[in-house]
């Protein structure tokens, strides 16, 4: 398998989760309660040996061959989206290592359910929000960035009445969108959350 494929085959992976995820994340407008109740229902599906075995296994891989296709076509990127493709496949490669440590830190060694609150205690407290804030934004732009940009690569070769960079235009639109209704949901300046004491040793209380 080259490596084009395989980056191909896990980023597929990734991204089903990924929707569900921000999905997710999202119903965090109607209060911690259904984020979380919405979290225990999908669960159900991924969070068993198998489907944990395969996400892990495609993350690792969308890593490595990310990194390594960084490294390949960093210099032979020509278009704008050819250059959001390559950069923001680096942060969300940045991201997946960091985040996906926190997440397995947190469950095996601090012993907390890595739910709503797990996310969002840095999220609403200085200054850990001075870094969580850029963190989390940047991380769901780019998402939706490299969707955007593969996008635009494939549908070049067809014929369309949108043009294809209107049809990135749109989805990175769509992702920035989807970025602001997700920080509205799990912000406390709009919703005021209240952090359990279980989570305060994640900002030093």
């Amino acid at each position: 398998m080259t490596i084009k494929k395989l980056h191909y085959i896990s980023g597929l992976t990734i991204t089903v989760f990924v929707g569900l995820h921000l999905f997710n994340h999202i119903c965090s407008i109607f209060g911690a309660a259904k984020h979380i109740e919405v979290m225990n229902t999908l669960r159900t599906f991924y969070r068993n040996i198998f489907i944990e075995t395969i996400l892990l296994s495609a993350v690792l891989a969308q890593i490595f061959s990310g990194l390594t296709l960084f490294k390949i076509n960093r210099k032979t990127a020509l278009s704008n989206f050819d250059k959001l493709h390559i950069w923001t496949g680096l942060y969300l490669a940045i991201f997946l290592i960091i985040h996906l440590g926190a997440v397995l830190g947190g469950r095996l060694f601090l012993h907390l359910d890595t739910n709503f609150y797990f996310g969002v205690a840095g999220l609403n407290s200085f200054p850990y929000n001075l870094f969580f804030i850029p963190y989390y934004a940047l991380a769901i732009i780019s998402f939706f960035a490299h969707i955007a940009s593969i996008h635009n690569k494939k549908m070049k070769l067809n014929v369309v009445r949108l043009t294809p960079n209107k049809q990135s235009q749109l989805i990175l639109y769509f992702g920035f969108v989807v970025t602001v209704i997700i920080f509205y949901g799990l912000t406390n300046h709009f919703s005021g959350i209240t952090i359990p004491k279980e989570y305060n040793l994640l900002i030093g209380k």
